[in-house]
Protein backbone atom coordinates (compact mmCIF):
# COMPACT_ATOMS: atom_id res chain seq x y z
CA UNK A 1 0.00 0.00 0.00
CA UNK A 2 2.93 2.21 0.95
CA UNK A 3 5.29 0.71 -1.46
CA UNK A 4 5.06 3.01 -4.61
CA UNK A 5 5.05 6.44 -2.26
CA UNK A 6 8.00 4.90 0.38
CA UNK A 7 9.94 4.59 -2.41
CA UNK A 8 9.49 7.49 -4.61
CA UNK A 9 10.19 9.49 -0.72
CA UNK A 10 13.18 7.14 0.37
CA UNK A 11 15.58 8.73 -3.20
CA UNK A 12 14.92 11.11 -5.27
CA UNK A 13 16.30 11.94 -8.26
CA UNK A 14 19.27 13.42 -6.74
CA UNK A 15 20.40 10.07 -5.34
CA UNK A 16 19.82 12.06 -1.84
CA UNK A 17 18.30 10.04 1.09
CA UNK A 18 14.80 11.34 1.36
CA UNK A 19 14.89 11.42 5.11
CA UNK A 20 16.71 14.30 5.45
CA UNK A 21 14.15 15.88 6.03
CA UNK A 22 13.90 13.92 9.58
CA UNK A 23 17.29 13.41 10.91
CA UNK A 24 18.79 17.04 9.36
CA UNK A 25 21.80 17.34 7.49
CA UNK A 26 24.68 14.66 7.47
CA UNK A 27 28.27 14.57 5.95
CA UNK A 28 27.64 14.08 2.14
CA UNK A 29 29.28 10.57 1.39
CA UNK A 30 32.71 11.70 -0.59
CA UNK A 31 31.50 9.47 -4.24
CA UNK A 32 33.69 7.10 -5.21
CA UNK A 33 36.62 7.49 -7.68
CA UNK A 34 34.92 6.83 -10.86
CA UNK A 35 38.66 5.55 -12.03
CA UNK A 36 41.01 3.91 -10.43
CA UNK A 37 43.52 6.03 -12.45
CA UNK A 38 41.99 8.98 -11.01
CA UNK A 39 44.82 11.15 -8.51
CA UNK A 40 44.84 10.24 -5.19
CA UNK A 41 43.87 13.03 -2.43
CA UNK A 42 46.51 15.35 -1.27
CA UNK A 43 48.40 14.52 1.59
CA UNK A 44 48.96 17.53 3.95
CA UNK A 45 52.09 17.36 5.59
CA UNK A 46 51.82 17.61 9.68
CA UNK A 47 51.74 20.63 11.69
CA UNK A 48 54.05 20.56 14.92
CA UNK A 49 52.13 21.20 18.37
CA UNK A 50 52.94 25.18 18.73
CA UNK A 51 51.54 27.13 21.52
CA UNK A 52 48.70 29.59 20.04
CA UNK A 53 50.05 33.15 19.28
CA UNK A 54 50.36 35.45 22.59
CA UNK A 55 50.05 32.46 24.32
CA UNK A 56 52.98 31.37 26.80
CA UNK A 57 55.12 27.97 26.44
CA UNK A 58 54.13 24.90 28.03
CA UNK A 59 54.61 25.43 31.77
CA UNK A 60 55.03 29.03 31.12
CA UNK A 61 53.41 31.74 33.06
CA UNK A 62 51.40 34.89 31.41
CA UNK A 63 52.65 35.92 28.14
CA UNK A 64 55.02 38.97 28.93
CA UNK A 65 54.42 41.71 26.36
CA UNK A 66 57.12 42.49 24.05
CA UNK A 67 58.78 46.20 24.68
CA UNK A 68 61.25 48.39 22.95
CA UNK A 69 64.69 48.45 24.68
CA UNK A 70 65.33 51.63 26.59
CA UNK A 71 68.04 54.18 25.14
CA UNK A 72 71.10 54.18 27.21
CA UNK A 73 70.75 57.31 30.23
CA UNK A 74 72.94 59.84 29.24
CA UNK A 75 74.94 62.09 31.97
CA UNK A 76 74.81 65.73 31.48
CA UNK A 77 78.27 67.15 31.66
CA UNK A 78 76.96 69.93 34.15
CA UNK A 79 76.09 67.85 37.06
CA UNK A 80 80.46 66.56 36.96
CA UNK A 81 81.12 70.52 37.25
CA UNK A 82 78.72 71.45 39.47
CA UNK A 83 80.20 68.24 41.71
CA UNK A 84 83.81 69.72 41.42
CA UNK A 85 82.83 73.36 41.95
CA UNK A 86 81.21 72.25 45.35
CA UNK A 87 84.09 70.17 46.41
CA UNK A 88 86.55 73.33 45.81
CA UNK A 89 84.66 75.68 47.33
CA UNK A 90 84.14 72.89 50.36
CA UNK A 91 87.86 72.84 50.39
CA UNK A 92 88.48 76.75 50.13
CA UNK A 93 86.54 76.86 53.13
CA UNK A 94 87.59 73.93 55.29
CA UNK A 95 91.20 74.54 54.75
CA UNK A 96 91.49 78.59 56.13
CA UNK A 97 89.44 76.84 59.25
CA UNK A 98 91.55 74.51 60.16
CA UNK A 99 94.28 76.79 59.92
CA UNK A 100 92.49 79.20 62.00
CA UNK A 101 92.46 76.27 64.86
CA UNK A 102 96.46 75.89 64.39
CA UNK A 103 96.91 79.70 65.10
CA UNK A 104 98.69 80.37 69.04
CA UNK A 105 96.54 82.90 70.88
CA UNK A 106 98.16 85.55 73.35
CA UNK A 107 96.97 87.71 76.06
CA UNK A 108 98.91 91.46 74.61
CA UNK A 109 96.37 93.78 75.67
CA UNK A 110 97.81 96.14 78.33
CA UNK A 111 95.28 96.39 81.40
CA UNK A 112 95.66 100.12 81.92
CA UNK A 113 97.09 103.43 80.69
CA UNK A 114 96.32 102.82 77.18
CA UNK A 115 95.45 105.74 74.56
CA UNK A 116 92.09 106.16 73.50
CA UNK A 117 90.33 104.48 70.68
CA UNK A 118 91.66 105.66 67.26
CA UNK A 119 90.07 106.03 63.95
CA UNK A 120 91.07 103.69 61.67
CA UNK A 121 92.95 100.03 62.85
CA UNK A 122 96.48 100.07 63.84
CA UNK A 123 98.60 96.57 63.93
CA UNK A 124 101.78 95.33 65.76
CA UNK A 125 103.56 92.75 64.01
CA UNK A 126 106.72 91.30 65.65
CA UNK A 127 109.33 89.05 63.99
CA UNK A 128 110.49 87.07 67.08
CA UNK A 129 112.80 84.48 67.11
CA UNK A 130 110.68 81.90 68.17
CA UNK A 131 111.41 78.19 66.30
CA UNK A 132 108.23 77.41 66.67
CA UNK A 133 106.76 75.14 63.68
CA UNK A 134 110.38 74.14 63.27
CA UNK A 135 112.40 70.71 63.30
CA UNK A 136 115.45 70.19 64.82
CA UNK A 137 117.25 70.10 60.90
CA UNK A 138 115.57 72.98 60.05
CA UNK A 139 117.21 74.50 62.65
CA UNK A 140 120.50 73.35 62.39
CA UNK A 141 120.01 74.15 58.38
CA UNK A 142 118.59 77.51 59.01
CA UNK A 143 121.43 78.46 61.56
CA UNK A 144 118.53 79.57 64.11
CA UNK A 145 120.40 77.66 66.88
CA UNK A 146 118.43 76.32 69.76
CA UNK A 147 115.72 76.91 71.58
CA UNK A 148 116.52 79.12 74.17
CA UNK A 149 112.85 78.94 76.14
CA UNK A 150 111.46 81.92 77.56
CA UNK A 151 109.83 84.66 75.34
CA UNK A 152 112.90 85.14 73.06
CA UNK A 153 113.82 88.69 71.35
CA UNK A 154 111.85 90.40 68.34
CA UNK A 155 113.68 91.37 65.31
CA UNK A 156 111.06 92.84 63.47
CA UNK A 157 109.09 95.35 64.91
CA UNK A 158 106.44 97.31 62.72
CA UNK A 159 103.51 99.34 63.17
CA UNK A 160 100.89 99.32 60.03
CA UNK A 161 97.66 101.73 59.67
CA UNK A 162 94.67 100.70 57.69
CA UNK A 163 92.45 103.78 57.48
CA UNK A 164 90.97 105.94 55.57
CA UNK A 165 93.57 107.56 53.88
CA UNK A 166 97.03 104.58 52.38
CA UNK A 167 97.88 102.29 54.36
CA UNK A 168 101.29 102.92 56.23
CA UNK A 169 103.74 100.08 57.15
CA UNK A 170 106.71 101.68 59.70
CA UNK A 171 109.49 99.95 60.78
CA UNK A 172 110.93 100.19 64.46
CA UNK A 173 114.84 99.10 65.07
CA UNK A 174 115.36 96.72 67.83
CA UNK A 175 117.67 98.60 68.51
CA UNK A 176 115.97 101.80 69.40
CA UNK A 177 116.68 103.80 72.98
CA UNK A 178 112.75 104.09 74.59
CA UNK A 179 111.34 104.10 78.01
CA UNK A 180 109.80 100.86 79.18
CA UNK A 181 107.34 100.78 81.77
CA UNK A 182 108.81 99.30 85.41
CA UNK A 183 112.35 98.97 83.15
CA UNK A 184 114.03 102.45 82.89
CA UNK A 185 115.24 103.27 79.26
CA UNK A 186 116.87 100.81 77.30
CA UNK A 187 116.44 99.17 73.48
CA UNK A 188 113.05 98.67 72.58
CA UNK A 189 113.42 95.14 72.00
CA UNK A 190 113.48 94.07 75.88
CA UNK A 191 110.35 94.88 76.39
CA UNK A 192 109.46 91.56 74.70
CA UNK A 193 111.98 90.17 76.88
CA UNK A 194 111.25 91.53 80.17
CA UNK A 195 107.45 91.08 79.93
CA UNK A 196 106.08 89.33 76.55
CA UNK A 197 103.75 90.47 74.03
CA UNK A 198 101.72 92.95 76.81
CA UNK A 199 104.45 94.87 78.10
CA UNK A 200 106.08 95.47 74.48
CA UNK A 201 102.31 96.58 73.25
CA UNK A 202 102.42 99.15 76.41
CA UNK A 203 105.86 100.07 75.76
CA UNK A 204 105.13 101.44 72.06
CA UNK A 205 101.67 102.95 73.02
CA UNK A 206 103.70 105.17 75.69
CA UNK A 207 106.33 106.18 73.60
CA UNK A 208 104.15 107.09 70.13
CA UNK A 209 100.90 107.70 71.60
CA UNK A 210 99.21 105.30 69.22
CA UNK A 211 96.54 102.77 69.96
CA UNK A 212 97.35 99.65 69.07
CA UNK A 213 94.51 97.51 67.89
CA UNK A 214 95.63 94.12 66.71
CA UNK A 215 99.05 92.02 67.78
CA UNK A 216 100.44 89.49 65.44
CA UNK A 217 103.50 87.11 65.97
CA UNK A 218 105.49 85.46 63.35
CA UNK A 219 108.45 83.03 63.76
CA UNK A 220 111.06 82.04 61.86
CA UNK A 221 109.13 79.30 60.78
CA UNK A 222 106.60 81.27 58.91
CA UNK A 223 108.96 83.13 57.11
CA UNK A 224 110.32 79.63 55.49
CA UNK A 225 107.55 78.00 55.50
CA UNK A 226 105.43 80.54 53.07
CA UNK A 227 107.92 81.66 51.08
CA UNK A 228 108.56 77.83 50.19
CA UNK A 229 104.56 77.50 49.96
CA UNK A 230 104.39 80.36 47.07
CA UNK A 231 107.38 78.76 45.20
CA UNK A 232 110.10 81.52 46.45
CA UNK A 233 109.99 85.18 45.86
CA UNK A 234 112.58 87.92 44.73
CA UNK A 235 114.23 90.00 46.66
CA UNK A 236 116.86 92.58 44.83
CA UNK A 237 119.88 93.39 47.36
CA UNK A 238 121.88 96.19 46.26
CA UNK A 239 125.33 95.37 47.31
CA UNK A 240 126.82 91.18 47.74
CA UNK A 241 126.22 90.16 50.97
CA UNK A 242 127.89 87.06 52.41
CA UNK A 243 126.86 86.53 55.73
CA UNK A 244 127.36 83.05 58.15
CA UNK A 245 125.90 84.43 60.95
CA UNK A 246 122.62 84.28 58.97
CA UNK A 247 123.68 81.45 56.70
CA UNK A 248 123.65 83.69 52.67
CA UNK A 249 125.88 84.66 50.33
CA UNK A 250 124.19 86.51 47.79
CA UNK A 251 125.18 88.63 44.54
CA UNK A 252 124.13 91.74 44.34
CA UNK A 253 120.65 92.23 42.24
CA UNK A 254 117.27 90.53 42.15
CA UNK A 255 116.77 87.00 42.49
CA UNK A 256 114.43 84.46 43.03
CA UNK A 257 115.65 82.74 46.55
CA UNK A 258 113.49 80.12 48.85
CA UNK A 259 112.79 80.09 52.52
CA UNK A 260 116.36 79.78 53.87
CA UNK A 261 117.41 82.68 52.05
CA UNK A 262 114.58 85.17 52.30
CA UNK A 263 114.89 84.54 56.14
CA UNK A 264 118.63 85.03 56.00
CA UNK A 265 118.29 88.09 53.85
CA UNK A 266 115.67 89.74 56.59
CA UNK A 267 118.01 88.97 59.35
CA UNK A 268 121.13 89.57 58.08
CA UNK A 269 123.32 93.35 59.19
CA UNK A 270 126.63 93.07 60.58
CA UNK A 271 127.47 93.44 56.61
CA UNK A 272 125.76 96.91 56.21
CA UNK A 273 127.18 99.62 57.16
CA UNK A 274 124.01 101.15 58.67
CA UNK A 275 123.52 97.46 60.69
CA UNK A 276 119.92 97.50 62.23
CA UNK A 277 118.64 100.89 59.61
CA UNK A 278 119.12 98.31 56.27
CA UNK A 279 117.72 95.69 57.98
CA UNK A 280 114.12 96.66 58.20
CA UNK A 281 114.61 98.03 55.09
CA UNK A 282 115.46 94.44 53.95
CA UNK A 283 112.14 92.88 56.20
CA UNK A 284 109.74 95.43 54.62
CA UNK A 285 110.76 93.99 51.30
CA UNK A 286 110.55 90.16 52.05
CA UNK A 287 107.23 91.14 53.66
CA UNK A 288 106.10 92.75 50.14
CA UNK A 289 107.21 89.75 48.73
CA UNK A 290 105.55 87.16 50.62
CA UNK A 291 102.03 88.97 50.29
CA UNK A 292 102.28 90.07 46.80
CA UNK A 293 102.57 86.41 45.95
CA UNK A 294 99.85 85.13 48.50
CA UNK A 295 97.03 87.64 46.88
CA UNK A 296 98.06 85.96 43.40
CA UNK A 297 95.26 84.07 41.72
CA UNK A 298 97.20 80.97 41.65
CA UNK A 299 97.26 80.53 45.19
CA UNK A 300 93.45 79.63 45.45
CA UNK A 301 93.86 77.58 41.43
CA UNK A 302 96.20 75.53 43.21
CA UNK A 303 95.57 73.49 45.82
CA UNK A 304 98.79 72.18 46.78
CA UNK A 305 100.16 76.06 47.37
CA UNK A 306 96.85 77.38 48.93
CA UNK A 307 96.94 74.80 51.84
CA UNK A 308 100.62 75.01 52.23
CA UNK A 309 100.49 78.58 52.68
CA UNK A 310 97.63 78.34 55.68
CA UNK A 311 99.49 75.63 56.83
CA UNK A 312 103.10 76.94 56.97
CA UNK A 313 101.91 80.14 58.41
CA UNK A 314 99.61 79.31 61.03
CA UNK A 315 101.88 76.81 62.69
CA UNK A 316 104.10 79.77 63.49
CA UNK A 317 102.34 82.54 63.88
CA UNK A 318 100.53 83.96 67.47
CA UNK A 319 97.91 86.67 67.94
CA UNK A 320 96.47 88.70 70.04
CA UNK A 321 93.06 86.92 71.76
CA UNK A 322 90.78 90.11 70.67
CA UNK A 323 92.63 89.52 66.65
CA UNK A 324 89.37 88.01 64.42
CA UNK A 325 89.76 85.90 61.60
CA UNK A 326 88.61 88.67 59.59
CA UNK A 327 90.83 91.27 61.11
CA UNK A 328 94.02 89.01 60.35
CA UNK A 329 92.73 88.71 56.73
CA UNK A 330 92.13 91.98 56.50
CA UNK A 331 96.17 92.16 57.99
CA UNK A 332 97.49 89.87 55.25
CA UNK A 333 95.71 91.63 52.08
CA UNK A 334 96.78 95.45 53.56
CA UNK A 335 100.66 94.18 53.68
CA UNK A 336 100.65 93.89 50.36
CA UNK A 337 99.30 97.33 49.76
CA UNK A 338 101.83 98.91 52.18
CA UNK A 339 104.41 97.85 49.95
CA UNK A 340 103.13 98.86 46.59
CA UNK A 341 102.80 102.46 44.74
CA UNK A 342 99.82 103.25 46.65
CA UNK A 343 100.77 102.37 49.99
CA UNK A 344 103.51 104.18 52.42
CA UNK A 345 107.11 102.24 53.89
CA UNK A 346 109.05 103.68 55.62
CA UNK A 347 111.42 103.88 58.85
CA UNK A 348 110.38 105.48 62.17
CA UNK A 349 111.72 109.11 61.88
CA UNK A 350 115.36 109.00 62.84
CA UNK A 351 117.86 111.64 63.88
CA UNK A 352 120.88 109.26 63.09
CA UNK A 353 122.49 106.20 62.71
CA UNK A 354 122.55 105.61 66.26
CA UNK A 355 118.86 105.05 65.96
CA UNK A 356 117.93 107.74 68.06
CA UNK A 357 114.09 109.12 67.10
CA UNK A 358 113.88 112.41 65.74
CA UNK A 359 111.59 114.23 68.39
CA UNK A 360 109.89 116.41 66.17
CA UNK A 361 109.69 114.32 63.41
CA UNK A 362 108.67 111.79 64.90
CA UNK A 363 105.70 113.62 66.80
CA UNK A 364 104.87 114.63 63.82
CA UNK A 365 104.49 111.23 62.11
CA UNK A 366 102.81 109.82 64.90
CA UNK A 367 100.23 112.60 65.17
CA UNK A 368 99.29 111.64 61.21
CA UNK A 369 98.55 107.81 62.21
CA UNK A 370 96.95 108.57 65.35
CA UNK A 371 94.30 110.79 63.50
CA UNK A 372 94.20 108.57 60.52
CA UNK A 373 95.80 111.11 58.01
CA UNK A 374 98.52 109.23 56.48
CA UNK A 375 97.56 111.39 53.25
CA UNK A 376 99.21 114.29 54.96
CA UNK A 377 102.70 112.07 56.35
CA UNK A 378 104.35 113.60 52.81
CA UNK A 379 108.15 113.11 53.18
CA UNK A 380 108.35 111.88 56.68
CA UNK A 381 108.39 108.79 55.34
CA UNK A 382 111.47 107.87 54.37
CA UNK A 383 112.80 104.37 53.75
CA UNK A 384 115.95 104.55 56.15
CA UNK A 385 114.19 107.02 58.53
CA UNK A 386 116.67 109.92 57.52
CA UNK A 387 115.64 113.15 56.51
CA UNK A 388 116.03 113.73 52.86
Amino acid sequence: MFSGNFGAMATDGSGKDGYDWLYGDRPATPPPASDPGDAQPTQVAPQPDLPPPNLPPPGGGRPTPSRPPKPPRKRKPWRWVRTIVLLWLAFLIAVPIWAWLQIGKVDAEPNSARPGDQPGTTYLLVGSDSRRGLSAEQRKALKTGKDTGGRGRTDTIMLMHVGSGPTLLMSIPRDSLVSIPGRGTTKINAAYAFGGPELLVRTIEKNTGIRVDNYIEVGFGGFVNVVDAVGGIQICPKTNIKDPDAGINLKKGCQEVDGATALGYSRSRHTYATQDIQRVQSQREVLGAIAGEVKSPWTVLNPFRYAGIASGASKSLQIGNNVGPVALARFGWNLSAAMSGSGLNCTVPLADFSVRWDAARSKKMFDYIKTDNTAAIGNLCTANGLPK
